[in-house]
């Protein structure tokens, strides 16, 4: 157990005030813990492992025809609650750190852009947007709302379903036939369209990591909210963090692939661990809440 977690244990709800009263400019990182009061499921168990079948690759994508009809089918479905989501507490509260001029950076893990949503300006989405379609070919944005009428317009038949949600815009549409699912092609060159987030297998683009870093290297401290790291791309920064010396605090509800390196772990939600950045609670000065 780390020296700090010992003064300050998780059951001491002073703990996490102390840790950001104490650091003047935090590095943020978030993780599907925090968007998961917003009605957007989460990847990972308690244990860090996988709750469900991993997500589809880049190479799966791109290379096989019938996955990007299985990925679309089942997003055009999940797109439905997903387009909705709205900020939770917790995007207020870290809103709110950065009102504060307590925030160096927030980097997220997540793809919903609730963060944006709640007032955060100082953002890096880590894995970019899911509200947002790249060209393959041609590299053309467009919004998701417009490939969602095309999908609808193409496939009539599959607005009459519903299905249980997953992770970032999924549902659960196993034991569907698949083959006959139409996708419309970029209307600038017929390429390929894939939602503008990085796939498992595909590599994070440069300019983010080295934002991220610079970020994290000008920061006093990071602290990590409802992620398990156990993905390298999130972790990177943890073991970064760690290897300068600065101190790290994590908020999530289980085993996260950084707790040797942690000097304070809190086992709450993430919307309850940060109450108190909706209590009026200064964190300008440590004296404070010593």
């Amino acid at each position: 157990m780390a020296l700090a977690e010992a003064i300050f244990p998780a059951t001491n709800d002073d703990a996490l005030q102390r840790f950001v009263a104490q650091h003047r400019r935090l590095f943020v990182l978030t993780g599907a813990g925090c968007s998961t009061d917003s009605g957007i499921p989460d990847y990972r168990d308690a244990d860090g492992g996988w709750k469900r079948a991993q997500p589809v690759t880049y190479q799966a994508f791109m290379g096989e025809e019938f996955t990007r009809k299985r990925y679309w089918a089942r997003s055009l479905v999940g797109w439905r609650r997903f387009g909705k989501a709205l900020p939770n507490p917790t995007h207020h509260a870290l809103a709110r750190l950065e009102q504060l001029d307590k925030l160096e950076l927030l980097l997220t893990q997540n793809v919903d852009g609730l963060h944006q949503q709640a007032g955060n300006r100082n953002v890096v989405d880590l894995h970019g947007r899911l509200d947002t379609v790249r060209c393959m070919g041609c590299e053309h944005r467009s919004p998701r709302h417009a490939l969602q009428q095309a999908l609808l317009a193409l496939n009539p038949e599959w607005a009459k379903l519903d299905a249980s949600d997953a992770p970032d815009g999924d549902a659960d549409l196993d034991g569907h036939a698949f083959d006959t699912f139409n996708i419309p092609p970029c209307p600038h060159c017929g390429g390929i369209l894939k939602p503008d987030v990085v796939f498992f297998g595909e590599n994070v683009p440069r300019d983010r990591v080295t934002t991220a870093i610079q970020a994290l290297e000008a920061a006093d401290a990071m602290l990590v909210v409802g992620s398990s790291l156990m993905v390298f791309s999130g972790y990177r920064f943890a073991h970064a963090a760690a290897k300068a010396g600065k101190p790290i605090a994590a908020i999530n509800l289980g085993r996260t692939r950084a707790d040797p390196l942690l000097s304070l772990k809190v086992g709450q939600s993430c919307a309850e661990a940060l109450a108190f950045l909706h209590a009026g609670v200064s964190t300008t000065r440590a004296e404070e809440v010593a």
